[in-house]
């Protein structure tokens, strides 16, 4: 197994893996995303892995966040923004290298510290994070409020 970094569009096994990942985004949203991450290589990396026969495995993004990372205590953190690995591929050890590979470009970009996230229902990820060495550090639920409507509360 060899860990690429993605750098270039049209990429076939890249956008394939994002849309098993995030299949509600179109195929518009994928691409138009994914541009945006190699045209800001300091910002954004993205990784895939391919077995000895050259078949994509998986693949993970990540991002460095100036912003409040819920969790952390520097800036800028490296966040794992997204990670997936083939059902046939998993527990072999394809998701660690993916997040070794991110570490590594964080520490490059003097991170000390590389965030993730996932939903409170999805249990798998967050065995699978745990596995990865990310420890929890808190659980949040997101509220929204339609505003214009007549649906906010008067002040």
């Amino acid at each position: 197994m060899k860990i690429e970094p993605l750098t270039r569009l049209p990429h076939p096994a890249w956008l394939r893996l994002r849309t098993a990942l995030w299949p509600g985004c179109s195929e518009a949203e994928h691409l138009s995303e994914m541009q945006t991450f190699l045209h800001e290589p300091e910002r954004y990396a993205q990784f895939i892995a391919v077995s000895d026969a050259d078949l994509p495995l998986g693949f993970t993004e990540a991002s460095l966040r100036t912003d409040h990372v819920n969790g952390t205590a520097s800036s800028p953190v490296a966040f794992l923004e997204g990670l997936y690995v083939e059902p046939g591929a998993r527990r072999r050890g394809v998701a660690r290298a993916l997040v070794r590979a991110v570490i590594s470009w964080a520490m490059e970009r003097s991170c000390i510290e590389l965030a993730s996230d996932t939903q409170l229902e999805n249990t798998w990820s967050q065995a699978v994070h745990a596995r990865l060495g990310f420890e929890e550090t808190e659980r949040v639920v997101y509220f929204r409020m339609a505003l214009g409507s007549g649906n906010a509360a008067r002040p």
